[in-house]
């Protein structure tokens, strides 16, 4: 997905505040979601919520106002109740690599607790 930095995205200086990474990650692992035919309605209908377990990110170079950023997210592997992704975002102009992370995502019940994600959304999750 693309992503274009405004001025609410930034520090005073003009570069991306760091912690906004982590919405445009997340909307990444949306947008793959979606792709698959998945949506957090989907899984709230369902009776349970994905969760962000782990989050490893490193920071490589600087995005700033008025950039256009890819954001991705591919699906490393599933267990029994967590999905692994790994993700980048890159500058669109330069395909600079902005930021890399893996990421682990926990299926959880409504009371919190790790649950197994169910088979259907496994196989459309590895289609």
């Amino acid at each position: 997905m693309e992503k274009k930095i405004f001025y609410h995205d930034t520090d005073s200086g003009g570069v991306v505040y760091y912690g906004n990474y982590l919405k445009y990650l997340e909307e990444a692992r949306t947008e793959f979601l979606e792709k698959k035919g998945l949506s957090v309605t989907i899984f709230s209908q369902r009776g349970f919520v994905y969760a962000v377990r782990k989050v490893n990110i490193s920071y490589k170079s600087p995005a700033r106002y008025g950039d256009i950023l890819c954001c991705d997210a591919t699906l490393i592997k599933i267990t029994a109740a967590q999905i692994f992704f790994s993700q980048k975002i890159f500058q669109k102009k330069t395909n600079a690599l902005v930021a890399d992370a893996e990421v682990i995502l926990a299926c959880l019940n409504q009371d919190f607790k790790p649950v197994p994600i169910p088979e259907d959304l496994k196989a459309l999750l590895l289609k």
